[in-house]
This record gives structure tokens, sequence and C-alpha cells, in this order.
């Protein structure tokens, strides 16, 4: 997949995926990793930047299996920028859908 579409779409995957159920850095990593390559090094960043904006929170659970683990969740602000940026795709897929079927209408 191209980069700049990759780089355009992570930040709605990553919001989709915490809106389903919180989970931490790894997690999501390997969940969009089932749709789209990316690395630690692509996620860890952005995961800074929504905590940043507010889009999404976190918070530490003890683990059986090693150190303790960061857990995202998505924030009352992060479920408005996900309904917008889901719009948003909806609108921008459906209009290249018509551009590439030579629909005019």
């Amino acid at each position: 997949m191209n980069s700049q579409l990759k780089r355009g779409t992570l930040e709605l995957c990553v919001l989709s995926i915490v809106n389903e159920h919180d989970c931490y850095g790894y997690e999501l990593v390997n969940r969009i990793s089932e749709c789209m390559q990316v690395t630690e090094g692509t996620i860890y960043p952005l995961m800074k930047r929504l905590k940043d904006l507010g889009t999404i929170d976190s918070y530490i659970v003890e683990s059986q299996e090693g150190p303790p683990r960061k857990y995202y969740k998505i924030t009352d602000i992060g479920s408005g920028e996900l309904e917008r940026l889901s719009r948003e795709w909806f609108e921008f897929i459906d209009s290249v859908n018509k551009l590439l079927k030579g629909d005019k209408g």
C-alpha cells in the first residue's frame, strides 16, 4: 500500500480498534498488520500524538507474562473524531469508486 495513503488512514484504523475494545500497543500493531504492513515505530508515535490530542487515554495493567502493559482506550473526544473520520472515509471511497466506474452523477 502506498505509504502516503497508509499514513492518512492509520489514525482511523487505531481509533476504530480501540473503540471495539481497550488494547495494548503490540496488539494494535498485530491487528493492523493483518490488513497492511506497519511497524511498532509507526504506531507508537501515532499513539502518543492521539493521546496528546485527547482522543485516546492509557492505563497500566499488571501482567503475569512479563512487565506491566500500557492499554489504550478511546475517549469521548476520540469517539467524536472516529465518527468524523469514518464519515469522511466513506464519502472519499464513494467518490473514488464513482470516478473509477466512470459515473458522472
